[in-house]
């Protein structure tokens, strides 16, 4: 009888222990089939929403993110992230502006986060300056709903608003905005359009350090300086090449190519050196164009020439085999490559002779722009070269 119960209770501490094992295997299964399912991160962006005062006063600003758009770009170009280049993706804020919708809060979202730099350029050049009513805790709540800023712990998330109201104005209270920014972990950069201290007394200081951001004051009324050096010409000779590398497909083929001449022009209505800047972010791994340019959308993991109509492609491309238009595309990606690293080559000699003639940092978007961009980018552990 005992040797009975004893083993009775065996069976029973070996079924509780073998029951036990297969709950054990059973979550560390459903634990590994959620990592697997949780999508891989692959690139890290960049990520900065310009939110700007388009009100009367505003013209010298607006001038400024025209005239520096390119070699902000291009410092962020220089950046690394885990020993990878990150991408960047800039969305478009107007606000401030009578023309503007009075129930939306005088506010515009102009572009969503894109890549598309050419766009950026387009409508930062389609704005036009008028009186209005500047509401900062608006528009950047409006940024934070309407904007993808995505889960990535790694990505740089960046509001930069520049104007010269007070920052209290609103229905929107800026301390509200702020810190639903930094809940989802947006840092917030103010650049005050005027006299320090007045900035201070305004509230844009403290609107920055709410959202662990940088407060900073430019004089948007100076006109930006461009620094030209012996390496411009031979650069903007390689921009007329770079730009004969492109293969326009799709509908919007043609009328891209026309954008990016016309951005061409109005970086060089600025000075010569200005339109260096920009061949030189056209030549970084900033510059996409997958949604038009064959080379660049070869590279994309969805495209396939099967899904191209012969109507799609240029008339040059038209009669030709696939094989004989991926032959032509390779030869297109080869010359592009080789002028990119033309064009960083020369660029690395171009701001060793910038940064020896340079008196001061006299570019006041800009300047307050990579300041802030550099310092808070080093807390996620991003570097530049």
């Amino acid at each position: 009888m005992k040797t009975l119960q004893t083993f009775t209770l065996l069976f029973t501490f070996i079924s509780i222990l073998s029951c036990r094992a297969d709950v054990s295997k059973q979550i560390a299964e459903n634990a590994l089939a959620a990592e697997n399912s949780t999508p891989l991160v692959k690139e890290h962006y960049i990520k900065v929403a310009l939110l700007l005062d388009t009100s009367n006063s505003m013209d010298g600003l607006i001038d400024q993110a025209k005239a520096q758009l390119w070699e902000i770009v291009n410092e962020l170009s220089y950046a690394k992230c885990r020993n990878e280049r990150p991408n960047l993706q800039i969305a478009l804020y107007e606000y401030g502006n009578d023309n503007l919708n009075s129930r939306d809060g005088y506010i515009r979202k102009i572009l969503g986060f894109t890549e598309d730099l050419d766009d950026v350029s387009k409508e930062l050049f389609s704005l036009t300056t008028n009186g209005g009513s500047e509401y900062c805790g608006t528009v950047i709540q409006s940024s934070l709903n309407q904007l993808d800023w995505g889960n990535d712990a790694d990505d740089l998330k960046m509001i930069f608003i520049a104007g010269n109201e007070p920052f209290t104005q609103g229905e929107v209270n800026y301390k509200d905005a702020v810190l639903n920014a930094r809940e989802k972990d947006v840092v917030v950069n103010t650049i005050f359009c005027g006299d320090y201290k007045h900035g201070i007394s305004s509230y844009w200081k403290d609107g920055a350090q709410l959202a662990y951001g940088d407060y900073m004051a430019i004089n948007h009324n100076v006109e930006t300086v461009h620094i030209a050096s012996p390496y411009d010409d031979i650069i903007l000779q390689l921009n007329i090449k770079l730009n004969g590398t492109y293969v326009p497909y799709g509908r919007q083929g043609s009328k891209k190519v026309a954008m990016q001449r016309a951005q061409d022009n109005n970086a060089a209505g600025y000075s010569k050196a200005n339109a260096v800047s920009r061949t030189v972010t056209k030549g970084s791994h900033l510059y996409k164009n997958s949604t038009w340019d064959l080379v660049d959308a070869e590279e994309e993991e969805d495209f396939s020439y099967d899904k191209l109509k012969k109507e799609d492609l240029p008339e040059n491309l038209q009669g030709k085999t696939k094989s004989e238009i991926k032959a032509y595309v390779s030869e297109q990606r080869r010359e592009r490559e080789r002028i990119q690293k033309e064009i960083a080559q020369l660029n690395e000699k171009r701001r060793q002779y910038i940064a020896a003639n340079k008196k001061e940092n006299s570019n006041g978007l800009e300047s307050a722009m990579i300041q802030a961009l550099k310092k808070q980018a080093l807390k996620k552990n991003y570097l530049w070269n």
